[in-house]
């Protein structure tokens, strides 16, 4: 589930459970959210000097967190009445684990993608290093303010990844660190990194995208991954039922990880080496997350009984002889000792890690540690209350109404907080530009041509006219690089992988791909797994942004199957990594394919994107032009992303009737980069019916222009390139305060002269039926609404009702014949 809809499903949840027992209650408050300096306080790392420091910021940080998150719920108005939510409980989970990486051992080079749900614990850092005003504290989940999740484009302070998708977040790191080690490959000067840090919540192991980035066979040579899991034993909903630690560190195993395990605090593991403590051990690791759970919400005096319960005489007389020395305080505190929150087991378990291969580290949490929800299984979106936070303010030596004290300078934890700002303030980096993308390549294309092959045409010639935009051109593709057509490019520009090697079929002759792997290449190949591909050309696209050194990322990928890798594309866009993807072959014009290739929406989809740019030119000549576009708009850095929609149908050249006069060339050039183009021989004005198509099927539309004319209909023809081009110039017209406009909705379908419309689509006709609104034309709107099935292409489109026969009939249709 992403954290959008988590928002709608669990943000409507009730204040933090209070024990009905008043006793009881002030029992677990002075337990769970005791004052600093006392043996039982939340977040400890040893009794020495610096530790006795990181164990004062800690409980800082976790104040500060739960209070970004309380002041957005009940310190300032709320108009609406709607819940403006927060995880004051997962972020308590993650305070302990990001105290001691940032405060310890993180540095300038490093970078770090936060959980979603611990983004306060991040601004609460930031905060007392510096890098976060105390005016913006107070603005979590407002406009302008402090994002709900970590935002790498809306944030006000430092977020190297965005992670408001579950999942997504979590692999950006393997992604980044991959294009960081291209780009370094490609251009020496490019600044150096340590490591890519992703935190992040057991729960969150459940996502598919996860275990598709594991298994990467790119993915195992990458030291410098390092994979932190808040190991709390909670999702939204439940308690997770499985012990699965084992099964989790296994798999990690099996691809190649270093697996670190950080279960207990030093207190316990004193415990278990004693004599008879292995008892304890034994008890406290197979005891199910539930259980375990039950025992961190039980009474103090529950807490002897319950570690007995369901042992045989033997193991219970084992274990009573641990565990009968301690009162009922000290053993409810014992079983709370858990490594995630024992900072100097952390620092410890940190310094384990081998920089030869990626590392997962498994830190065990309570969720809510430190905080009247501790452990409860419904604390994931729960509030403390004004009382339970005025606890947790004496307990950390704060004031609920003046809550933003940070540390003085002259403290050794304000000095400890400065040194730690200056270690992580990081240089600026140089930025290199794109050289200039060229209007045009020059070269005619061969007279029957589909656009999928022009496609590989294309890279080609860019390579040959400007090889200073080709040299930051990436391609990248899952398993489909020679059905997508880049076997040209491929041979010309090698396959990049960080390890290099060998082709053991570079002598065989009758091999037409050169498939040779190593450093220098330009195109990366990816397993079949659409999510890996769409989140490194994200990141590929970033590298500008972070390193100075921008790539033009291109990669194809199966038009049906854009769908399935959606969501964490649309996601790269808002966290600001700018692609081109190809979709490619597409619609039913894939015809004997069958249906499960054949896509419809995708047209549709793709429009609507935000920072997207979606086109489907007909013919090689428009691929070109609109493809130079697209590497303009990425070069731009605030330029848009592009979808292409490709076909492997062959169309006749000689169609598009690009004019041979360079005035009224260049004028097509306009027109085609705008959305779109008329071509008709008439003018508007004497247009009968119009035709407007987009993609291959312009072959069916400029036959049935022909027959309406035979017919002694005056049928005009307008050829969309890029549907979403012409919607926003629709849209732009009311636009008052816009800047940039396009006036190219109006050109070809000026107000003065309205006609009926057939639109067609090898695709969904929603997608064009917005062309109704630009005069207020009677309108037909043509294209696939059912699954496909495997035929040849004429009888696909006459399946579908978008051959030439449907379109003469619905024109007629609109002119009364």
């Amino acid at each position: 589930m992403s954290t959008a809809q988590e928002s709608t499903a669990q943000e409507s949840a009730a204040q933090a459970p209070t024990p009905q027992d008043t006793d009881r209650h002030q029992f677990e408050t002075s337990l769970q959210v005791s004052p600093p300096g006392t043996n039982d306080r939340p977040l400890r790392a040893s009794t020495s000097g610096d530790d006795e420091i990181l164990d004062e910021i800690a409980q800082r940080v976790l104040w500060l967190a739960t209070s970004i998150i309380d002041r957005a719920n009940r310190g300032r108005v709320n108009p609406d009445g709607v819940k403006v939510g927060g995880h004051q409980s997962s972020s308590a989970s993650m305070t302990g684990i990001m105290t001691a990486l940032w405060f310890t051992r993180l540095r300038a080079i490093d970078r770090v993608s936060v959980k979603p749900h611990a983004s306060p614990v991040l601004h609460a850092i930031n905060y007392l290093l510096g890098d976060l005003g105390e005016e913006l504290l107070d603005t979590l989940r407002s406009r302008g303010g402090l994002q709900p999740y970590p935002s790498r484009t809306k944030d006000p302070d430092t977020v190297d990844f965005s992670t408001g998708s579950v999942g997504i977040g979590a692999t950006a790191p393997i992604w980044a660190a991959l294009s960081h080690r291209y780009v370094s490959d490609r251009f020496p000067e490019t600044p150096e990194v340590g490591r890519f840090y992703s935190l992040l919540g057991d729960a969150e192991m459940d996502e598919g995208a996860v275990w598709e980035a594991i298994i990467d066979p790119e993915v195992r040579s990458l030291g410098e991954i390092v994979w932190i899991v808040d190991l709390n034993r909670q999702s939204l909903d439940r308690v997770i039922p499985d012990v699965q630690i084992r099964r989790l560190q296994g798999m990690f195993d099996a691809a190649g990880w270093q697996v670190l395990t950080c279960p207990w605090g030093r207190r316990l593991e004193a415990v278990f080496a004693a004599p008879g403590g292995e008892a304890l051990k034994k008890r406290l690791v197979q005891m199910p997350n539930p259980e375990y759970q039950r025992l961190l919400r039980a009474h103090p005096s529950e807490i002897h009984d319950r570690l007995l319960t369901g042992l045989t005489d033997t193991e219970a007389t084992a274990l009573s002889a641990v565990i009968d020395g301690f009162d009922a305080d000290g053993l409810a505190s014992l079983i709370r000792d858990l490594g995630g929150h024992d900072l100097g087991q952390l620092v410890s378990t940190f310094d384990a890690i081998d920089d030869d291969r990626p590392t997962v580290v498994f830190a065990y949490t309570i969720k809510g540690k430190g905080l009247a929800t501790e452990g409860h299984p419904g604390n994931h979106a729960a509030q403390l209350t004004e009382a339970q936070m005025r606890e947790l303010a004496a307990a950390s030596g704060m004031d609920l109404d003046d809550p933003w004290v940070a540390f003085a300078p002259d403290t050794p934890a304000g000095r400890f907080c400065a040194e730690t700002a200056r270690r992580l303030r990081r240089e600026p980096v140089t930025d290199h530009a794109v050289a200039a993308v060229p209007a045009e390549l020059g070269f005619t294309p061969r007279p029957q041509i589909s656009t999928q092959a022009a496609l590989g045409r294309f890279l080609s010639d860019l390579k040959h006219v400007a090889p200073e935009v080709a040299q930051r051109v990436v391609t990248l593709s899952p398993d489909v690089a020679t059905s997508t057509n880049l076997g040209g490019w491929i041979n010309k520009t090698g396959i990049w992988s960080p390890a290099g090697r060998h082709d053991w079929f570079s002598d065989d002759r009758e091999r037409v791909l050169r498939w040779q792997e190593g450093t220098s290449g330009q195109h990366i190949e990816l397993g079949i797994a659409e999510v890996n591909l769409v989140s490194l050309a994200g990141e590929l696209g970033s590298t500008g942004q972070r390193w100075g050194q921008p790539l033009l990322p291109i990669a194809t990928i199966y038009d049906p199957f854009i769908n399935r890798a959606l969501e964490p594309w649309t996601f790269s866009l808002y966290a600001g990594g700018r692609s081109i993807m190809v979709g490619t072959p597409s619609g039913v014009s894939l015809a004997p394919e069958g249906g499960a290739h054949q896509s419809f929406n995708t047209p549709s989809v793709t429009l609507e994107i935000p920072g997207l740019t979606s086109w489907e030119p007909a013919f090689a000549q428009d691929l070109e032009w609109t493809l130079l576009e697209a590497l303009r708009e990425l070069a731009d850095p605030d330029g848009d992303s592009a979808y292409f929609r490709l076909t492997t149908r062959p169309v006749a050249q000689e169609l598009a009737d690009v004019p041979e006069d360079p005035l009224l060339r260049e004028r097509r050039r306009d027109q085609v980069i705008a959305g779109g183009y008329r071509l008709s021989a008439r003018p508007a004005a004497e247009d009968e019916v119009t035709l407007v198509g987009a993609g291959a099927i312009m072959t069916e539309v400029i036959a049935a222009a022909a027959r309406l004319e035979s017919l002694g209909v005056r049928a005009g023809i307008a050829c969309l390139s890029s549907p979403s081009k012409v919607f926003r110039s629709v849209q732009d017209r009311s636009r008052v305060r816009s800047s940039v406009r396009s006036a190219i909705a109006d050109e070809l379908f000026p107000a003065e002269h309205p006609a009926p419309l057939v639109t067609v689509l090898d695709g969904h006709p929603h997608t064009l039926a917005f062309l109704s609104g630009v005069r207020g034309d009677r309108t037909r709107n043509l294209g696939v609404t059912e699954f496909g099935q495997a035929s040849s292409v004429g009888e696909a489109y006459a399946i579908h009702g978008i051959d030439t026969d449907s379109i003469v009939r619905a024109g007629l249709d609109l002119v009364g014949r």
